[in-house]
């Protein structure tokens, strides 16, 4: 028999609420029970009404803020409450990152089961405008008469009806009325679900998702957006490799590292930070923190387009990458040769498996960089001290999988934890970007 789902309440409720979730939610309990409260703060009290009833929790968003927190602030964005791009605008920027920090510290504890010797200072940026990666989703909607381009809704599968973002970059942000209103000229309109942004120092990319091929005459609209707003158009017919620039559109995509020298060709789908300048800062902490000397051998994991590896070679002796995605280490080798590195050598390997005969497993290195997804690098930790790392650089997008990786190095393997602290990648939002320092204790 079915269980009957329980109606959501159409009284709106008043409560204190006791603090802010990982996912920037306001947390409450009545009658014993946990509410997730969208748009509330530690420490308001707020009216809010019911969206969703769970046997173990309810979810529900805020209609009144009655005690406001002296760190909320007004969004910047308009679309704010519906859009779910961003969940913290309405928090004080100061304030978020240091929730986050917070945050992390938590993890380390409750799942890790250690404490950084000392608290890094927060990495950030500029808090607007910042995004020059994304995924946008398109939908034209009849009931709006208009095709739609940019994030979900908050908690719903419908696209949110935006005129601008305030955290994509400029070049798109403040367009997706314009890209939205081409598409609904194109033959094929409806076969169009998705734009990726990609943008590095200079020209921006728009990558169209294209269920169906264009005529050309919807080749011709897309040329004619590109040239009246300074887009570089490509198409995806299908996977990854089907991308091809429209003609006359072809660019080369590159970022600079400034500090080391250093400059990153890149193409519209590989993996890139979003967040430039803070990923500029990010670098320079990391090999800071490294302390690497001339004579040191050093090994990057999930080295990608070598975005640590490059900078790395500037100061070690020589810089071992290796990369799971044959098409990143292919282009991470001519970023070597582009940047005059020939201190550097890159290796294919899928580093959540076997790895006995990879060849780097049989050399020594002194010190190492772990950059992984979001999984963690769990597979691979026992291998550092077998090949001699002293020195351990962990960056890491999943502050879980991190403090599960430093119970194991810390009380596993004979680290230390000596500094860890995170890094404003995503102003605005719950993501928690990080990084740690780990030492082999003598």
């Amino acid at each position: 028999m079915s269980r009957k789902r329980k109606p959501i309440p159409s009284e709106p409720v008043e409560a204190l609420i006791e603090t802010l979730t990982h996912e920037g939610r306001g947390l409450t309990h009545v009658d014993g029970k946990a509410v997730f409260v969208d748009g509330a703060l530690a420490g308001e009290r707020v009216r809010f009404r019911y969206t969703r009833v769970q046997r173990r929790f309810d979810e529900a968003v805020v209609e009144e803020v009655l005690t406001a927190s002296p760190d909320r602030v007004e969004p910047k964005c308009a679309h704010f409450a519906v859009c779910g791009g961003c969940s913290l605008q309405h928090l004080d920027a100061g304030v978020q990152i240091r929730v986050k920090q917070e945050s992390l510290a938590d993890v380390f504890s409750r799942i890790g089961k250690v404490t950084p010797e000392r608290w890094l200072t927060p990495l950030t940026a500029g808090h607007w405008g910042y995004r020059r990666k994304a995924r946008l989703g398109v939908r034209h909607v009849l009931k709006k008469g208009r095709t739609l381009v940019g994030f979900r809704e908050r908690r719903n599968a419908f696209l949110a009806d935006l005129t601008r973002c305030e955290v994509l970059h400029p070049a798109v942000g403040e367009r997706l009325e314009t890209i939205g209103a081409t598409i609904d000229r194109l033959s094929i309109r409806d076969q169009v679900p998705q734009i990726e942004m990609a943008m590095g120092d200079g020209p921006c990319v728009l990558v169209f998702r294209v269920m169906e091929p264009p005529s050309a005459e919807d080749e011709a609209l897309l040329l004619e957006l590109g040239e009246r707003e300074g887009f570089h158009i490509y198409l995806q017919e299908g996977g990854v490799d089907s991308i091809r620039p429209l003609p006359g559109q072809a660019v080369d995509l590159s970022y600079s590292l400034p500090s080391h020298g250093v400059e990153i060709a890149f193409l519209p789908n590989d993996f890139t930070q979003v967040n430039l300048e803070l990923n500029r800062r990010m670098v320079d902490q990391a090999l800071d923190l490294l302390q690497v000397q001339p004579e040191d051998r050093v090994l990057d994991l999930f080295s990608g387009l070598g975005n640590f590896t490059l900078p790395l070679a500037r100061r070690a002796a020589s810089v071992e990458g290796v990369e799971g995605d044959a098409g990143l280490v292919a282009r991470a080798m001519a970023n070597a040769e582009r940047n005059g590195l020939p201190n550097t050598r890159f290796h294919v390997a899928n580093l959540q498996g076997e790895l006995v005969d990879e060849p780097w497993t049989r050399e020594r290195f002194a010190k190492a960089l772990i950059d992984p997804p979001r999984t963690g690098a769990l597979e691979v930790l026992d291998w550092l001290p077998r090949l001699g790392v002293e020195r351990l650089l962990y960056v890491s997008c999943n502050p879980a999988t991190l403090a599960r990786d430093a119970d194991r190095l810390v009380n596993g393997l004979g680290y230390r934890l000596l500094a860890a602290g995170v890094m404003d990648m995503f102003p605005h939002t719950s993501h928690v970007e990080s990084m740690a320092l780990f030492e082999r204790r003598r």
